[in-house]
């Protein structure tokens, strides 16, 4: 698998479950989500406008999504939604590997990378002067994805969670499907 088939086969609406484990505070949390992600064409003003934020040819990009969530923690039944867009740019010589470009909002600008295993699973490592996360993530069957996650900042501040996605509705393309099944058994 390469990152567009990753990108289109996660593509459509999700329900998720994450469960958060915050390392410092021996607590955690449940999280529910519905998640909805829309592959861009990679000339979409919105990634073109994403490449000359973090000075990257538009050519280089692979491919790129809108992830859109609506998210309610257990613990305190608050809500949280938003989206963002992603992009990835494959490194020339090595196009299972690369950067991950995300919107950031107020935050400074921050490359990830990523990296396509010989397992189909995608890991994704975002590093800064004050945080460090790395995320993997894979599917057991073409309708439910896989992640764990592990999230650290320079404060101490420490937390590590794992999310199942089903998708809800469509599914893939039946090549894509068919691929995926293969690989997962």
């Amino acid at each position: 698998m390469n990152i567009e088939e990753f990108f289109q086969l996660s593509a459509g609406k999700w329900f998720s479950h994450r469960s958060t484990h915050h390392l410092a505070f021996n607590q955690s949390e449940d999280g529910k989500s519905d998640i909805i992600i829309e592959p861009l064409a990679t000339d979409h003003p919105e990634v073109i406008k994403l490449c000359q934020l973090y000075e990257i040819a538009p050519s280089s990009v692979a491919c790129s999504a809108r992830v859109t969530w609506n998210q309610t923690i257990e613990r305190n039944k608050q809500k949280h939604s938003g989206s963002t867009v992603i992009v990835s740019v494959p490194d020339v010589d090595n196009p299972d590997e690369g950067k991950i470009l995300r919107e950031t909002g107020k935050e400074a600008p921050v490359i990830g990378r990523y990296k396509i295993g010989s397992d189909g699973a995608l890991t994704l490592t975002v590093k800064s002067e004050t945080m460090y996360s790395e995320e993997r993530l894979w599917f057991a069957s073409p309708n439910l994805r896989m992640r764990a996650r592990v999230f650290k900042r320079l404060d101490g501040f420490s937390m590590a969670d794992f999310t199942s996605e089903i998708r809800m509705g469509g599914t893939p393309s039946t090549t894509k499907v068919s691929q995926t099944a293969n690989s997962s058994t």
